[in-house]
Formats: C-alpha cells, structure tokens, sequence
C-alpha cells in the first residue's frame, strides 16, 4: 500500500516535465515575461541591501531567483524537493538545494533577511503548516521578512485553485493565514491582490486592471448584500502575504 510519501515522491520526481510542462533549459526569456509582474507585486517589500541573504524555498525551476538576480542581489540561494526543479535552478544559480524545506530550514536558525515561498505552503498537511512557519521564523533574522504565495480561498475560483493540482493538500484565506503567522510571532502582516499591472507592464494589463477593478467592486457588493461587510477584499486567484520577524 502506498503512503503519504511515495505520492509525493513519485509526483515530484517529474513535477517540472510533468505537471509544468518545463523545458529542460532555463528559459530566460520566458522567466523575465512571468517576473516582470513581480516588481510591482513586491514593491517596498524587498531588502535594500544588495548584499541582504535570501533564499526562495520551494525555488521550482527558478524562476524567482533570476528575478532577484536581475535586480542586483548577490547573496540567493533556493531550495526544492523536485530534482528536475532543481537541475533548473541551478542554471540561474548553482546555491540551490535539493532537499525538503522543512529539513532545509531546520538547520538555519537566523540565517536569512528574506525569504520567499510561492505556491508551497498549500502542499503541506496542516501540522506541517504549522511547522513550515515555524521554520521560517527560526531561520529568519530579527527584522528579517517573509513573503508567501498560495491560492485564495476567498476567490470566487478558490475550488479551482484548490484541486488543480494534485499536490494541494489545504487552502487559505487572507484571514486564516494571518492568523497562523501571528500565532508563529510575526508581526506587521499585510496582504495583496495579484491582479493585472495597471501601469508599467503593458497596455492589456493596463486594460485587464481597470475591468478587473470594475469586477472587483461587483464582488464587493455581492459580499455586502450577503453577509452586511465586503470581506477581505483580496478577490483574486492567488495572493500574496508578507510578514515581519520582531
């Protein structure tokens, strides 16, 4: 009978070929098309300091790291549990690890001014949730920050996000996220949308925000008349959330 383990072995040991659809060959190309976005998503949220140590855990085909690599930081480093994930990675850097995160972090107390975590804290069980946060704060130096990325539960396509992938395993809120990082000791937490670019990026995604602001109001009414309050007012598919370590 297969366990808990095997699935995740067998499902990550081609996640990039198999559930990406990943090239063999960093595409640098495509990596800066997708990162772009991220100057915007991350602004006033990154270290700095050229010099600051960050890590993007649970790194895929690195994707993020070529993002900070192009903005100057000289200090990164990724891990990653998927050997194709991390083949990829290292043509961007050759700091990247193939290990769990959670045996990762471990070993690394305040270690890091910044780290980062796109898409991994839904593909764990809830006590490793609890852990993985955990582990950050560990491996965090005072003052250090977290910023983390997970589908949205509250979006009216949150079931879609939920089970398109195999490897979901839980599902958040922008309430219900905040309320775990605070119980970890992390202080000063926001969250953002990741809608369209309104300026900047390109003039469809220029066009695509100032629809997607006119839908988002619908949703807020449609929160309003339901429940007498708008909710969180994060609405998109995913989004993100940051925190500080005191």
């Amino acid at each position: 009978m297969s366990t808990p383990e095997d699935y995740r072995t067998r499902i990550y040991a081609r996640y990039a070929s198999n559930f990406q659809d990943a090239p063999a060959v960093f595409d640098v190309r495509a990596a800066w098309r997708w990162a772009r976005a991220y100057r915007h998503y991350l602004k006033g949220w990154l270290p700095a300091d050229k010099e600051a140590n960050m890590l993007d855990v649970a790194c895929g085909g690195g994707k993020l790291l070529y993002f900070y690599q192009r903005l100057g930081f000289k200090n990164l480093s990724g891990v990653d549990i998927s050997l194709e994930q991390v083949l990829l990675a290292r043509q961007v850097t050759l700091d990247v690890t193939e290990a769990s995160v959670l045996d990762f972090l471990n070993s690394r107390s305040d270690t890091y001014d910044f780290i980062s975590g796109l898409d991994i804290v839904e593909h764990f069980y809830k006590p490793e949730v609890l852990n993985f946060i955990d582990l950050c704060h560990h491996s965090l130096r005072s003052g250090g920050r977290l910023v983390l990325q997970t589908p949205n539960a509250d979006s009216p396509w949150g079931m879609a996000m939920r089970y398109g992938d195999f490897t979901h395993e839980v599902s958040f809120n922008p309430n219900s996220l905040t309320r775990l990082l605070a119980l970890a000791g992390f202080k000063d937490i926001w969250v953002r949308e990741l809608g369209p670019v309104p300026i900047g990026h390109s003039a469809l995604s220029t066009l695509r925000y100032v629809i997607w602001r006119t839908i988002r109001s619908g949703l807020k009414l449609w929160n309003l008349a339901e429940t007498g309050n708008v909710g969180s007012g994060v609405y998109t598919r995913v989004f993100l959330i940051t925190c500080l370590k005191p």
